[in-house]
């Protein structure tokens, strides 16, 4: 799904808009400056990494989980390293875009939405996969607890 499918929740569409706004000089600047907005770890969380999945798919150790609640509304919670702040970054882009959106708009977010940063100069496109990578578990985590609700 692209962006001429669907529309961008608010707050997503708020952070890309930031991005590409942005001189593209100093894209990879406001990427540094979301890592340090990313939410700690609530304490459920916190003292139990195990409950969050690792995302291969990041070079650094990012471990993340969508939450839905019983009303239907997701928390992104996501773990990165300081010393890994591009990483940090994209997590803290999903943790603000993704929570309060409903499972819906979590799974119509466009798979192709790291893109639409306007940061594919700036930062190597493996590091843009592990994004996606979170994105792509975020849409599944919320996928499975909606069929396990069903149950």
């Amino acid at each position: 799904m692209s962006t001429n499918d669907v529309e961008l929740p608010e707050a997503l569409a708020e952070l890309r808009d930031a991005f590409l706004e942005t001189p593209e000089r100093d894209r990879l600047q406001l990427l540094l400056e979301v890592s340090r907005e990313l939410p700690p770890l609530p304490e459920r969380y916190a003292d139990a990494p195990e409950r969050l999945e690792r995302v291969q798919e990041c070079q650094s150790p990012v471990y993340a989980f969508a939450e839905v609640n019983d009303a239907g509304v997701v928390t992104f919670h996501a773990s990165a390293p300081e010393e890994a702040p591009t990483t940090r970054g994209f997590a803290s882009i999903l943790a603000q875009g993704l929570t309060g959106l409903t499972a819906q708009q979590v799974l119509d977010v466009p798979e192709d939405y790291p893109l639409q940063l306007g940061l594919t100069k700036v930062v190597s496109l493996l590091r843009l996969n592990g994004m996606a990578g979170m994105l792509t578990r975020a849409k599944r985590q919320v996928r499975e607890q909606l069929a396990a609700a069903q149950v």
